[in-house]
């Protein structure tokens, strides 16, 4: 088979044709022209439009054969178009100024799924800033496309972004477990900005919002999504609960010196583990170290009787035993516990949507890891725009533009 024919195969090229081919293992070039038995178009609104001139010569990159570059050149004509003006006319291989063609780009961005940017460039001999166009020029048309009708839960969770509490908003479809949106910081403007590109009739089909217990997050759902059900966390809740019998524990070391350090030396993830997970010898000593009557004991039984707050199906056997819970907790003498109780009882109502509404962010905290190993497979990106572009790529599903054929 002549390249000119695999050109023909695997590449739109309706209303132009191959006039020639030339080259040799260090590129290959192929010549595009005007097919003239068709009508020209124009670029921006697709109608048929009379011929004005024609501009220089251009070079569009495409995928590579056999290892060797490959280009498309041909001299674009301008266009006449009775809507829009003077305009270059639509050709099928490429979109706008690009100087690859819309193959190559689903080319280099289905790489950039698996391997980090740098090394997709260097493999296929391209610059950074060519991967980085391709990938933009697949999410720019994947959210140009995409069908967000059917969103109706979304969790919403921050991830950091390097050190030095740096962070993206990320929000997810829970059905689905697909990146919806992502932005800079976690305020209330940067989740006001994902409401408004969501925009009001999408909003309003919302049902269910499950988030943290932090307040910017609660009073941008309540001024946005007032008809949705707002449910807190209940892995954030977990994660609080233990934060404060890791609390109870430090302030006990502290108040009883170095002799009861000793004694409770590498202990902390005994009583943070679910007993289930406990090895053989953190289960014997747990066992030796409660008989001891220790605050931190007191704090783990705690934490392993609020386990059974989420077993219940009813709203109401869950709000009874929350006020049992309460009463236990502020009657513990146990500061980190009364604190962590009070907390529940300020934000009780939203808690308890959870047993109207059983949604959490479990798979949340998976995608959250997913977005970081993105990162890191990177090395880092020097700058949030291109973290949350490649978020996009890799974690939202995004439709593609369709090619003739698939190189990958």
């Amino acid at each position: 088979m002549l390249v000119s024919q695999l050109i023909k195969s695997t590449l739109d090229i309706q209303g132009f044709r191959v006039s020639q081919v030339q080259g040799d293992t260090n590129a290959i070039i192929v010549d595009i022209v005007p097919d003239r038995r068709h009508s020209l178009f124009c670029s921006s609104c697709g109608s048929a439009s009379r011929y004005r001139d024609t501009l220089s010569v251009r070079h569009f990159r495409h995928v590579p054969l056999w290892g060797i570059p490959v280009w498309l050149r041909y001299s674009p004509r301008r266009v006449r178009c009775e809507q829009c003006g003077i305009k270059v006319e639509y050709f099928p291989w490429s979109t706008g100024k690009q100087r690859f063609t819309t193959a190559f780009a689903h080319f280099l961005a289905a790489w950039a799924r698996l391997l980090p940017w740098k090394h997709v460039a260097k493999l296929f001999d391209c610059s950074w800033g060519t991967v980085a166009s391709a990938v933009d020029h697949m999410v720019e048309y994947g959210l140009a496309h995409r069908d967000l009708s059917d969103l109706t839960h979304i969790g919403i969770d921050e991830i950091s972004r390097e050190k030095g509490q740096v962070y993206l908003t990320n929000v997810y479809d829970l059905k689905t477990r697909k990146l919806v949106w992502s932005g800079e910081k976690r305020t209330k403007a940067t989740l006001t900005n994902f409401f408004s590109s969501l925009g009001p009739d999408k909003t309003e089909k919302l049902e269910g919002i499950c988030c943290d217990m932090w307040d910017p997050y609660i009073q941008v759902v309540r001024k946005n999504a007032p008809g949705a059900t707002m449910v807190f966390d209940k892995f954030h809740i977990v994660r609080h609960l233990s934060e404060a019998v890791d609390q109870v524990r430090r302030d006990e070391i502290r108040e009883k010196g170095k002799e009861h350090k000793e004694l409770v030396k590498d202990t902390r993830y005994i009583w943070l583990k679910n007993p289930w997970n406990l090895t053989d010898k953190q289960a014997s000593r747990l066992s030796a170290l409660e008989k001891l009557n220790l605050k931190i004991n007191r704090a783990y039984l705690l934490k392993e009787s609020f386990r059974r707050f989420w077993s219940y199906k009813r709203r109401a056997w869950a709000k009874k035993f929350l006020d049992k819970w309460f009463w236990w907790a502020t009657h513990s003498r146990l500061q980190p516990m009364r604190n962590f109780a009070w907390m529940l009882r300020r934000k009780e109502e939203n808690i308890l949507s959870y047993f109207k509404m059983p949604i959490s962010n479990g798979s949340v905290e998976g995608l959250n890891n997913k977005a970081k190993m993105i990162s890191h497979r990177a090395y880092g990106f020097r700058s949030a725009k291109n973290y949350i572009r490649n978020l996009y790529h890799c974690m939202a599903g995004l439709p593609e533009p369709k090619i003739m054929h698939k190189f990958v």
